[in-house]
């Protein structure tokens, strides 16, 4: 189990590289078309495999945050905070099988609300 210092440290870290990058796409967006673009094959493991509006990510995150608060969770730790699906499972207190489950339903969503055509990978 993580200890609770740690596991606020990367939920607070996650949220807050994801809030940046959102304030950056949208200041970018107030001055011309076309925000910045965020590659999700960066990810350690991509849902998409093609570039994604960073405005078009968090509106897809809030969406999934509203279904399952968790799948969104784990996508911000796993993107945003760059952590293994075994961190992340200990960062928020559930197992490993858990948090692979979670990650491939959230990966669909996002593909789907996105608009990538292609099924996730394994």
């Amino acid at each position: 189990m993580a200890k609770p210092g740690r596991a606020h440290f990367f939920a607070v870290a996650s949220e807050m590289a994801r809030r940046i990058l959102v304030d950056h796409a949208k200041a970018r967006n107030a001055k011309k078309r076309g925000g910045p673009k965020v590659s999700l094959d960066d990810s350690p493991e991509p849902f998409v495999r093609q570039d994604a509006d960073v405005i078009a990510i968090n509106d897809a995150l809030d969406e999934l945050a509203k279904l399952d608060p968790r799948q969104a969770k784990i996508v911000e730790l796993r993107y945003f905070a760059g952590l293994t699906i075994e961190e992340t499972a200990e960062v928020i207190g559930v197992s490993t099988p858990t948090v692979k489950r979670d990650w491939l339903v959230a990966r669909a969503f996002l593909q789907r609300a996105l608009g990538a055509g292609s099924e996730p990978e394994s």
